[in-house]
C-alpha cells in the first residue's frame, strides 16, 4: 500500500471510531517508529539524485500525554538518510546525467502534536493530530576530495492519522502523516531547476506504545 493509500484508510479508521466515544487511555506514553518516509514536495529532485527513489526508512520515538476525553499531546523525533549522486540537468524536461559524486542527505523533524483520540476505551484506538516544530536538514556531498555541506534548520508543519490496537500497557499502532518544510531548498542545483523548495512529504510508520499513570 502506498503512503497516501495508508493515509486515507487511517483516517476512515479515525472517523469510524469517532462515534464510540472517548478514549480511556492511561496519561502517560512512550513510543517507538519504524516505518517509511518520502520526500515527496521535492519528489523529481530526490529521484534523480537518488536514482529513481524518493524515500527510505526513517525510524525515532516520541513522548504523549493523554487528557481526558480523549484530548492528547506528543513531542516526537525521528531520522532518515539517504546517499545519491550529485547530477547534472540543463533544463526541468531534460536528461538526467549522474556525474559520480557522493551525496548523502539526512532530515531530522523534531515536531509536537494536539490531537485527539477516540475508541471508549476500547481494543482499538482511532487518532488524529496536528501540529508544528523544527526540522533540520543537512546535505553533504564529496568532489575531488572536498567536501561541501548545506545545513539548515526550518519551521516545519505536519498532520498525521493513525491507529492503536491492544489493551493494558502494551499496544501497537500504525501512522500516516504528511508534513510540510517549505524553503529548505531550490537555491541552487537540481532543485531550483526543478522549482522545489519543500522537503517534506508522505510518512507511515509502526509504532511500539508502553502507556502508565492514572488520572
Amino acid at each position: 500500500m502506498s503512503a497516501r493509500g495508508a493515509t486515507v484508510v487511517l483516517c476512515a479508521a479515525t472517523a469510524l471510531g469517532a462515534a464510540s466515544g472517548f478514549a480511556d487511555d492511561r496519561a502517560f506514553g512512550i513510543e517507538g517508529h519504524i516505518g517509511y518516509n518520502s520526500l515527496t514536495s521535492a519528489d523529481r529532485s530526490a529521484k534523480a539524485i537518488f536514482n529513481g527513489s524518493s524515500g527510505g526508512i526513517t525510524y525515532g520515538g516520541g513522548l504523549r500525554y493523554v487528557f481526558e476525553k480523549g484530548l492528547y499531546v506528543g513531542a516526537w523525533a525521528r531520522y532518515f538518510s539517504k546517499t545519491g549522486e550529485r547530477v547534472f540537468i540543463a533544463d526541468a524536461s531534460g536528461p538526467v546525467f549522474r556525474l559520480g559524486h557522493p551525496l548523502k542527505v539526512r532530515v531530522v523533524p523534531v515536531q509536537l502534536t494536539v490531537g485527539y483520540r477516540f475508541g471508549g476505551g476500547g481494543f482499538v484506538v482511532p487518532y488524529q493530530g496536528a501540529g508544528g516544530g523544527l526540522t533540520r536538514y543537512h546535505e553533504e556531498s564529496e568532489v575531488a576530495g572536498v567536501v561541501e555541506s548545506n545545513d539548515q534548520t526550518k519551521a516545519s508543519g505536519h498532520f498525521l492519522a493513525g491507529v492503536e490496537v491492544g489493551r493494558g500497557s502494551l499496544r501497537a499502532g500504525a501512522e500516516a502523516g504528511y508534513a510540510f518544510v517549505p524553503n529548505t531548498i531550490g537555491i541552487g542545483g537540481v532543485s531550483q531547476i526543478y522549482g522545489e523548495n519543500d522537503i517534506g512529504g508522505f510518512t507511515v510508520v509502526g509504532k511500539v506504545v508502553f502507556s502508565f499513570g492514572s488520572r
